[in-house]
């Protein structure tokens, strides 16, 4: 039986861009959104490599596999095993303070939670086995920090700020339907559309910027 949760349990905390190499992709996400990505980190656990910028209270990462890095023996997360192409914007993640709790009450696929490190920062990311999220990889990441510490706070403001981030996807409603209780309703709105695909505005000095 599953409990019923405050609409706020889960919030926003990142949007993760994926590409094939981290320095191209970077250049052309800094080229597309008008900013500076400032910061490298790398995740040994995962054998990927991002860099970030802060846009508030939510932070923006471009994700790539590190060649120089030794690969996990599972499939990394967000699917980036099987990414192609241009760069583009993958995943939404969600923040919890009880991360547990939150896949105890979701349907399975969403994975189970890894304990991470990088420097001071320590968090739980829920990482399918298979390394693909449900709904086709469109269903968010869940996240839980445990030092106390968000990078959003320590990253450089590249000064732009999220308006609206869409969901496109030919199950939007159940989507809708399943996550909507778990979030507060101005996080994300769900599109049917069969093409599905992450669409995120953000507002900025020089007015709205389109990311998808």
């Amino acid at each position: 039986m599953r409990l019923m949760w405050d609409m706020s349990l889960l919030k926003l905390d990142h949007l993760a861009v994926s590409c094939e190499a981290l320095d191209a992709g970077a250049t052309a996400i800094e080229q597309r959104l008008g900013i500076s990505l400032e910061v490298q980190g790398e995740h040994p656990d995962m054998g990927t490599h991002n860099r970030l910028a802060s846009t508030g209270d939510i932070y923006l990462e471009v994700l790539a596999i590190n060649p120089d890095a030794k690969g996990p023996n599972r499939p990394r997360w967000f699917n980036i095993d099987n990414f192609s192409g241009t760069p583009r914007l993958t995943n939404w993640i969600l923040q919890t303070d009880d991360i547990e709790g939150v896949l105890a009450n979701l349907p399975g696929g969403f994975g189970e939670p890894l304990a991470l490190q990088r420097g001071d920062l320590k968090w739980r990311m829920a990482v399918p086995k298979t390394g693909i999220l449900p709904w086709d990889g469109l269903g968010p990441a869940i996240i839980q920090w445990d030092a106390g510490q968000h990078p959003s706070a320590i990253l450089p403001d590249c000064g732009l700020r999220l308006s609206r981030l869409t969901i496109h996807h030919p199950q939007a409603v159940e989507m809708a339907e399943l996550l909507g209780p778990f979030m507060p309703r101005d996080t994300a709105q769900f599109m049917p559309d069969e093409d599905a695909k992450l669409v995120a505005i953000y507002d900025g000095p020089n007015g709205e910027i389109r990311l998808e």
